[in-house]
């Protein structure tokens, strides 16, 4: 089976990206996030069209939003709501085998990494923590797992262009980064992307609009992650950043990360 999870910063606007890279890569199941859409609204014939007969929708007029677009059966769809405003940041589904897929989209959290004078980064804050109490109550390291999305968090120091930089700058702040430890080792959740790919190893799945020449600057973030539960390690088989997204046009600022998984249906 083959996953992917991607930012899309508007379904509507990029859906014949969206078409796209379905085509050109074959996931089995995509995750967006920030659909930028109501339910309503959402594109279920198109996207039906591409070969996803099995959608699921937590949308929002204009901002956040996030769906799972899947070939495989879906069934017990969550819509969870953590601390903060009432915003369309989470839905999870599960698989015929029982493997349970977790879609976020983790709240930006503003400019400032001070929750004094930043409500948002306090929301963001609290957002994570709230996640993890969930985990812990709701859900073991026995269960079939898989956390995808964009987690507004580049955690490791290559997972920035400058760790010395960038440690004051949200996404990359030691707060931040305790959080996201504290949600992942809450479970020993395994981060797919590192699997085979070395910390020491620079990997990026995000560029700001401001970099006009995006590649030449490579000022990157890896901000979109794929995590999978202790019962799902061995199934892993391989996964990757798939950069070149970035040049299509009208990207969005963040490209699909795909993961392909053995014994999952």
């Amino acid at each position: 089976m083959r996953i992917a999870t991607w930012n899309i910063n508007s379904v509507r606007l990029r859906i014949e990206s969206l078409k796209q890279f379905s085509e050109a890569f074959s996931p089995d199941i995509i995750c967006l996030q920030e659909i930028k859409v109501c339910d309503s609204d959402f594109p279920f014939e198109a996207i039906k069209a591409f070969g996803y007969p099995y959608i699921e929708v937590c949308g929002e007029k204009s901002y956040n939003g996030v769906a799972i677009l899947s070939k495989l059966p879906l069934s017990q769809c969550i819509k969870l709501q953590f601390d903060g405003p009432k915003q369309a940041r989470h839905i999870a589904a599960t698989l015929a085998d029982g493997t349970e897929i977790h879609n976020f989209y983790v709240p930006a959290g503003g400019d400032e990494p001070d929750v004094t004078i930043n409500p948002k980064f306090a929301h963001k804050l609290a957002f994570m923590d709230s996640v993890t109490a969930w985990f812990a109550a709701k859900r073991n390291k026995q269960d079939r797992l898989i956390i995808v999305g964009d987690l507004n968090i580049a955690p490791l120091e290559h997972d920035v262009w400058s760790h010395k930089q960038l440690l004051n700058i949200v996404s990359h702040t030691p707060i931040e980064v305790a959080k996201m430890t504290t949600l992942q080792q809450s479970l020993d959740f395994i981060d797919v992307c590192r699997v085979h790919v070395p910390a020491s190893e620079k990997l990026y799945s995000w560029w700001s609009y401001r970099n006009r020449d995006w590649r030449s600057s490579n000022r990157g973030r890896r901000l979109d992650h794929i995590w999978v539960s202790p019962a799902l390690q061995e199934a892993i088989l391989a996964s990757d950043i798939i950069k070149d997204i970035r040049d299509w046009q009208q990207p969005s600022d963040h490209v699909p990360v795909i993961a392909d998984f053995a014994n999952i249906s």
